[in-house]
């Protein structure tokens, strides 16, 4: 298979992963300082069940990946289709975004927990780093989980969709 080669390279990758829909997760942490951090992230695998980790992508330079860098430590939160709202906040450059949402602190790490849009929290402590272009790829091992069953938000298509809800009556 051809390679496309040329300037259109960026969009059409940027157009290409546009069509993979995915979850939608906010990324938090805090600083040096015991401020909160966060941004949305979609750049979320699970890498592997012995030790549980995870994979995120954070941009270069952004306060969150410094606040992780500094914390060694990060949360990631699932949103359920109801968390539209922070997704769109935590993806702006909103100044304030903590005083916008409903979130507490975990009492096992101090790691910023959104407890009204999201509905699965995984704590990690920070394992390993390695930089990819513009982004910096960070490998967290799970220390905590909190899940409750809900529809997840997903994202795709360049916009947020939830999931068709299934009929899970006998024979539907």
């Amino acid at each position: 298979m051809d390679a496309i080669i040329g300037p259109s390279l960026k969009d059409d990758f940027r157009g290409f992963m546009s069509t993979y829909f995915t979850g939608v997760s906010i990324v938090t942490s805090v600083d040096g300082e015991g401020r909160p951090h966060g941004l949305t992230c979609n750049s979320l695998t699970s890498i592997t069940l012995s030790p549980p980790t995870l994979l995120v992508s954070l941009g270069d330079g952004s306060g969150t990946l410094e606040a992780v860098l500094s914390r060694r430590a990060f949360a990631v939160n699932l949103l359920h289709d109801g968390g539209l709202r922070a997704a769109e906040l935590f993806s702006s450059a909103e100044p304030g975004r903590f005083t916008q949402v409903a979130w507490r602190r975990s009492p096992q790490t101090g790691l910023p927990l959104l407890v009204e849009d999201a509905y699965a929290t995984a704590e990690c402590e920070l394992a390993m780093t390695t930089v990819v272009g513009d982004h910096v790829v960070v490998f967290g091992s799970v220390v905590t989980i909190r899940n409750a069953p809900a529809n997840p938000l997903l994202y795709g298509m360049r916009s947020f969709a939830s999931r068709p809800r299934l009929d899970t009556r006998e024979g539907r």
